[in-house]
């Protein structure tokens, strides 16, 4: 596969592909010929790839970022606001005593909202970065297996 879009599923897929294609040795217990070279460029673009699922994961956290700066400059703003009306209705007493009220509803609104955004955004960019990590670990398990067998397979043909 030379396609440069390829993801890394795709190339542990084309790995078990050529795999499939190997020749099994008789009476080797389960022992293959593979093309050496055509393994050794799958394993180059995997090599590629992971630095751009890498990359992946600093925009997810980075996004993660910039939701918390928009969160927190909307918060400020509510808090402003609120401020705002507070000091435009300090003539009458009632009016402040409600003005006052107001604002720290606002206050605490706007702070519930900012805890729950991040929140909201920490779980996802959390889960977003396990299922990156599963994944990585995932196709550097299956690149550790194959490596392994290309190894074993190598001293097999070299008895």
């Amino acid at each position: 596969m030379a396609n440069n879009q390829a993801t890394i599923e795709d190339l542990i897929e084309e790995m078990y592909d050529v795999l499939e294609k190997g020749w099994k040795m008789p009476m080797s217990g389960g022992k293959l010929f593979v093309d050496g070279e055509e393994v050794r460029q799958i394993l180059d673009e995997i090599k590629e790839e992971i630095p751009a699922e890498v990359q992946k994961a600093r925009a997810i956290v980075a996004d993660r970022a910039q939701i918390l700066n928009e969160a927190q400059r909307e918060a400020e703003t509510v808090i402003r606001v609120a401020e705002e009306k507070a000091r435009a209705l300090v003539d009458q007493q009632e009016i402040v005593r409600q003005a006052q009220q107001k604002a720290n509803e606002l206050i605490a609104q706007a702070q519930a909202k900012f805890k729950e955004m991040r929140k909201a955004s920490n779980d996802y960019v959390d889960d977003l970065m396990r299922r990156t990590d599963e994944a990585l670990a995932e196709g550097l398990s299956e690149l550790r297996k194959t490596r392994q067998n290309i190894k074993a397979s190598q001293r097999n043909s070299q008895m």
